[in-house]
């Protein structure tokens, strides 16, 4: 039954790889499509940009954290 379900599972994923490698060439865009996705993509960069500043400070608020108890642990 293992054997069976991975490959079901493997033809799955052939099958989603093949239905996508064909699907571009049949599709033709509308042309407002490529302006759109590029301010898509300078909105999300403008947004990873802003988020970057909080990820390092929660990471080293993390490893402070952590360390704290074992640095007044060792100092009692």
């Amino acid at each position: 039954m293992k054997l069976f379900r991975k490959c079901i599972a493997f033809l799955a994923s052939v099958l989603a790889l093949l239905g996508f490698s064909f699907a571009p060439a049949e599709a033709a865009l509308n042309a407002a499509v490529g302006p759109a996705f590029t301010s898509l993509q300078a909105d999300v960069l403008s947004l990873v940009d802003m988020v970057w500043p909080v990820l390092i400070a929660v990471t080293v608020a993390f490893i402070i954290l952590r360390l704290f108890p074992k640095a007044a642990n060792k100092a009692v």
